[in-house]
Parts: structure tokens; sequence; C-alpha cells
């Protein structure tokens, strides 16, 4: 009984006349953006969708310049044909039953609120997985933070020169020197490699920083330069950032905070449309190691979150089969509704993905 009464009071004892009523409208849970569909590259979808679990791509021959002189006999190279694979190696499934009791008798439809909650944690599992893949973790268990260094390679690598993640420091598939650490930066000193780059702003006045951290824009920088160094394309660069980056990112330059964007980029997790060539996004499936890159800490923190820019060529992503299908039980009065999803992904230019391991100083 929800009201309170005097003692003695004794009309309508029991309360009956104030009775609980179930609200028609249900609490959805919140939603994070997803962001791989915007910064992978696609393009072989279509020849993956149909049959087969492997695509392989041919890579562009390089072709040598030679001096000439007058007279010089000219000898034709032979053209490589060097290849590798994008394989669909990766599903993810769910399933739930709804029985016809439950659902003649219930005031809300339980059965759609759980097909859309599925069908979001399936999208969510996969932008946890490839982002993970790309900055060269993976995760322990599904729908965690990838926090592992990945050692396990999608196919061929597509640069003989990339990692197989035993070094710790760069994941299978990518190249160690497009991985940013806290020695990359001259000023931070008495730090070894592998470890995050502790950050703070120079705020209250400050002109300059200690020798034992860099500002969040240093590192959007030399993740830039990086990206130069290699000739990659200046056109279609992505940043992908978390919470707590894009945080000490605005306390840096105030300004970034008040850029206006229309709902549908803010949905896919975009906060910037430039940023030093950077279109900015956000996302909370970013690697983290440890209890992440909120913690205050020092050198040689084992705790750290990791950033993670490039350009949209740099890796592929295909989906083979997603679906939901609804089917009735056997063995009771009821309907099973399941769904799958099966795609694969492949870092094709790790040459053009460069990664930052950070920590708030």
């Amino acid at each position: 009984m929800a009201f309170a009464k005097e003692a003695g009071h004794g009309n309508l004892p029991n309360g009956k006349f104030s009775p609980v009523i179930y609200s028609k409208q249900v609490q959805l849970a919140f939603r994070k953006s997803t962001v791989v569909g915007e910064i992978t590259n696609s393009d072989y979808f279509g020849e993956i969708s149909n049959q087969g679990d492997t695509v392989r791509i041919i890579k562009e021959p390089e072709i040598s310049v030679s001096q000439y002189k007058r007279g010089t006999q000219i000898t034709a190279q032979d053209l490589d044909d060097e290849d590798f694979s994008l394989t669909v190696d990766k599903s993810n499934y769910y399933a739930f039953k709804m029985d016809d009791i439950e659902e003649a008798q219930s005031h809300v439809n339980f059965m759609d609120l759980a097909t859309n909650r599925a069908a979001y944690r399936l999208a969510d599992q996969y932008d946890q997985e490839v982002l993970g893949y790309m900055c060269g973790y993976s995760q322990g268990s599904l729908h965690s933070s990838a926090g592992t260094i990945n050692t396990s390679s999608s196919g061929d690598h597509a640069v003989s020169t990339a990692s197989d993640g035993s070094s710790g420091i760069a994941g299978a598939e990518r190249l160690a020197s497009m991985s940013l650490d806290a020695t990359d930066f001259s000023n931070i000193t008495g730090d070894s490699a592998g470890n995050a780059i502790p950050v703070e702003n120079l705020l209250g006045g400050v002109t300059s920083l200690s020798t034992a951290s860099c500002t969040p824009m240093a590192i959007v920088n030399r993740m830039n330069r990086l990206l130069n160094q290699q000739q990659v394309d200046t056109q279609d660069r992505w940043l992908v950032i978390d919470p707590v980056f894009m945080e000490v990112l605005g306390d840096e330059h105030s300004k970034l905070v008040n850029a206006d964007f229309a709902e549908a980029s803010v949905k896919n997790g975009l906060v910037l449309n430039n940023l030093a060539g950077f279109k900015v996004y956000v996302s909370s499936n970013l690697p983290s190691v440890g209890t992440g890159p909120g913690t205050n800490a020092t050198l040689n923190s084992t705790n750290f979150g990791v950033i993670v820019a490039g350009h949209g060529s740099s890796v592929a992503t295909a989906e083979q089969l997603s679906k939901t299908e609804t089917y009735r039980d056997p063995d009771s009065f009821a309907d099973i509704v399941r769904g799958m999803h099966l795609y694969g992904r492949k870092i094709l230019r790790p040459e053009a993905i460069v990664t930052a391991r950070y920590n708030l100083k």
C-alpha cells in the first residue's frame, strides 16, 4: 500500500483503492555508438556475400626505376602477383524463447524488445572485436574491451614486415613503427618501449610540460606525421578516440566542443569533421588494459587505453550472413527467436594504421 494511514483509521483497510499499474512504456537501455562501418572498407562485401569464405586480394606490383644512359641495354622486370586473403571466420549468435502464455498475457511486446536488443548486442560485439583487431588487441571474452595483445593472424600478412604480436609492442598484422608509446616523444624520459604515453594539458598558465608527459594534440599530430611519412592519402583519414581522450582534448582546445553535427552523425560516433585532417569518432569499444586510461599514472604504468587513426582503405570488413529467424519450440508451446552474424576483417594496409597507448598523468 503506497499511502500511510493514522493508527485506528479503518476505512478501506486493505488499500485496494490504489492498484499498481505497469506502464506500457519500456525503459530502453542505452546503446553505444558503433564506428567500424564508418571507417573500414567494405568493397569486398559483394564478392564474398553469396558463396565462399575467402577472397584473395592481389596487391599492386612494385615497379623498379633505373637510370638510363645512351646505349643502356634495357632489361624488363617480371611483374609480381603477390596476394593475401580476406577470410570470413568470425561468427556470433543469440537465441531466446517466448512462451505462448507469456506472450498472450504480457502488456508489452517482449519479443520485439528482445529482438531489438539482441541485434544491437551483435553489432556492438562486432564493433568491439574489429576495433580491437585494428589496434592489435584481442578480447578475453565476448562484450569485453580488448585488453590482450593479439598474436593470431587472420590469413596472410599484407606486408612481410608486419608483426606476429610476440613483441608486445604491435599486435599481429601491424607495424611496430606505427605503434606509438612513451619512447616516441623526446621530452618523455625514463621510460621503456611499449609503455603508455602519460597525457596532460597545459593548464593554469603552464607554458611547458615536464619530462614525463605530452599533450593530447601532440599525440594526434604525431599520428598525422607518421601517416604522412608513409605517403597515406590525406583524403578519408579518420581518428577514433575514447571518452577519456576526448575530455582532455576538449580541455586543451575548448572550441572543439562547440561544433554542431546532424543527429545521424552523432549516432555513428562522429564528433568532429576535421581535426588535423582527421574525421574524429568517439567510441567506448577501443582497447583498454588494466584499469584503463582514466587512472592517473606515472611512467611504466600497466593501465592504459589505445586510440587509433588511419585511412578508409586500411582495413576491409565483409559480412556474409546476418539473419534472424523464428521457429516453434518442439518441446513446449513457445516461439524461439535466434540470429547469427558471420563476418570477416583484414588489415590491408598496415602502414595506414597508427595507434597510441596513453594514460592520464
